[in-house]
């Protein structure tokens, strides 16, 4: 028999290798917790930033309004907000949103604002954008189309915003109203200025020949709904919020803007007046969405 061949090795390192754990020891070492934890921030930071930020998500809603024209019934409004375009917001995403939107074939689509961002980057790069964007929204293909404008719009200039969508086919509603008719019937459709810069004027906004023809009210910040619930609005759409954009469980919202902390998302009524808060569709201070996807809403007027 042949004697056995000896295999030289050489003595190892702590730093090659990991002890075993005593009997009765957890396994999970500092060393080994520290990785997960790293390992889990990055696959959260990639699925709210390449995933779930792109996950467009159709809510569609049946509305009864009291004094709705039969002409009127069975309506189907899409409602859009907050693109934030050219931020975090790709061209292919506004591009595929518009895609989405002809799909449904609605009767009407209105945008609630914020279409540019404001900041980090210059007033000049967001207005420069808001040329692109509006091109883009030119692809909806429904006839009837509006547009009212949020802050961050106000803030970049409200001119440099209404005038490319208005250039592109798309009516911008500031502190404006117009009459949607139906044969003999009509329902007035009106536009608010942004709340938080101080653009806002309901008076001005409202229709003062509606008679007891229905409203609905395009107003970005959700918060001023009891005022606007006084001044018998039968429809408020809103955006602002991004409905919280990043929603951790067991956590508080804690990116909600002014006058978006009480109405975060979803449909609600106070008196008369029913508010419907859309998600948005971009996101602004971080790249993220988690919990909280992108969202077209689909209305139904009965």
């Amino acid at each position: 028999m042949s004697p056995p061949i000896a295999v030289e090795t050489s003595p190892a390192t702590e730093d090659q290798l990991e002890p075993l754990p005593e009997p009765g020891r957890h396994w999970l070492t500092r060393r080994r917790f520290l990785g997960l934890s790293a390992a889990s921030a990055a696959g959260l930071a990639l699925y709210a930033g390449e995933i779930s930020r792109h996950e467009l998500s159709v809510e569609e809603h049946t509305l009864r309004i009291a004094r709705l024209p039969d002409a009127f019934r069975g309506m189907r409004i899409v409602q859009v907000s907050d693109f934030h375009y050219a931020d975090f917001t790709e061209p292919f995403f506004v591009r595929e949103t518009v895609r989405r939107i002809n799909q449904l074939r609605p009767d009407m689509v209105l945008m609630t604002g914020d279409f540019i961002s404001f900041g980090p980057l210059p007033i000049a790069w967001a207005r420069g954008h808001a040329v692109g964007c509006a091109a883009i929204l030119s692809g909806i293909e429904c006839p009837l189309r509006y547009a009212s404008l949020g802050n961050h719009d106000y803030i970049v200039g409200a001119d440099y915003v209404a005038g490319p969508l208005r250039e592109h086919g798309i009516p911008v509603l500031m502190n404006a109203s117009v009459a949607l008719e139906r044969g003999a019937q009509r329902i007035w459709l009106a536009g608010l200025g942004s709340v938080c810069t101080g653009d806002n004027d309901l008076a001005r906004a409202l229709p003062r020949a509606a008679a007891n023809e229905p409203i609905i009210l395009m107003a970005h910040e959700p918060d001023i709904l009891p005022d606007v619930a006084r001044s018998g609005v039968d429809l408020m759409l809103s955006g602002h919020t991004h409905g919280g954009q990043v929603r951790l469980p067991f956590l508080p919202l804690f990116h909600l803007p002014e006058y978006g902390r009480k109405y975060i998302e979803g449909l609600f009524r106070l008196g008369p007046t029913q508010l419907y808060v859309n998600r948005g569709i971009g996101a602004v201070g971080v790249p993220f969405r988690f919990r909280c996807p992108p969202e077209i809403t689909v209305l139904t007027l009965a």
